[in-house]
């Protein structure tokens, strides 16, 4: 998302809003202020908290963006007027020199003529069917949802709570978990405890102080590198490519990349957990109780 929100900010900071084309009913989760109310300002700027992307007015005012698990982000230049399946909204912005930035004299479009000279749309969809892709808009002093996220993984607050914390929960848990630390989610959690040699299933209050230390710089390790990767891809996040970012995430039953062991697979309704026995668990094999109801 940092990524993303660099390649925003190049692509729309100096850019006027000039319409906005909400196409999913459950997208917009705010109701004041309206949308119109920032219709006509200027992007300053495009920032990032936790795993939502903002868009920061010249007014104060900001949207929102988060993707959730299948949310993507496509730049449209020059918009399209299509309404691929699971569309959430299309927010369109003018760049400087478009119609409505010309000097007096310079001709304009006719009345009720639309174009899309110098303008730029960006177009929130959503793969698969869970439809928890969002955007808000907030005025100014408003951080809304940002409320409730944790610290981010490169602040002290973080690393205070991994290094002295002593919550009982586990690791994994902790990581994924949006209010404890801002940003980390899934894979990079699966990653960050295989470059640990950390169990998942190891709690925070049970490691000791190399453990914990190890911890910390496997987060920030797996998340600066994550950053590096993805600031090689292009525009907005239409293909799906992150997943090869991955070292053992989404790579259950393929070789561990530092032992050879093959990676194992911990199944949840809505989630897989991957390790490597060999690295993290000492040879065992963790209780995965969706392959338990297969074998009995």
């Amino acid at each position: 998302m940092q990524a993303l929100a660099e390649r925003l900010a190049e692509a729309l900071t100096g850019a006027r809003l000039v319409g906005y084309e909400p196409l999913g009913f459950t997208g917009l989760k705010t109701a004041t202020p309206p949308p119109e109310s920032v219709v006509g300002h200027t992007v300053a700027g495009v920032g990032r908290r936790g795993k939502y992307v903002a868009l920061e007015f010249d007014g104060g005012e900001r949207i929102l963006v988060h993707l959730s698990q299948a949310g993507r982000l496509d730049i449209e230049d020059p918009p399209k007027k299509t309404k691929p399946r699971g569309s959430v909204v299309r927010l369109r912005f003018r760049r400087a020199g478009g119609f409505a930035d010309r000097p007096p004299g310079e001709p304009a479009p006719a009345a009720g003529e639309r174009t899309t000279e110098n303008e730029t749309a960006v177009l929130v969809r959503e793969f698969g069917t869970e439809r928890k892709a969002g955007w808000w808009v907030l005025a100014k002093g408003d951080d809304g949802p940002l409320e409730r996220l944790g610290p981010e993984v490169d602040s002290d607050g973080f690393a205070e709570f991994i290094l002295h914390g002593d919550d009982k929960r586990r690791v994994h848990t902790i990581l994924r978990d949006q209010s404890s630390v801002a940003g980390v989610g899934r894979g990079y959690s699966d990653d960050a405890l295989h470059r640990a040699r950390l169990s998942p299933y190891a709690s925070l209050a049970s490691l000791d102080a190399g453990e914990r230390q190890r911890l910390l710089d496997a987060v920030r390790e797996v998340l600066a590198t994550g950053l590096e990767r993805e600031r090689e891809r292009t525009g907005g996040l239409s293909a799906n490519k992150l997943g090869e970012h991955f070292d053992v995430h989404g790579r259950a039953g393929t070789p561990c990349p530092v032992c050879g062991e093959t990676l194992r697979r911990i199944s949840y309704e809505s989630h897989e957990v991957v390790y490597c026995p060999n690295c993290q668990t000492g040879g065992k094999v963790l209780a995965d109780r969706r392959m338990s109801r297969l074998v009995r």
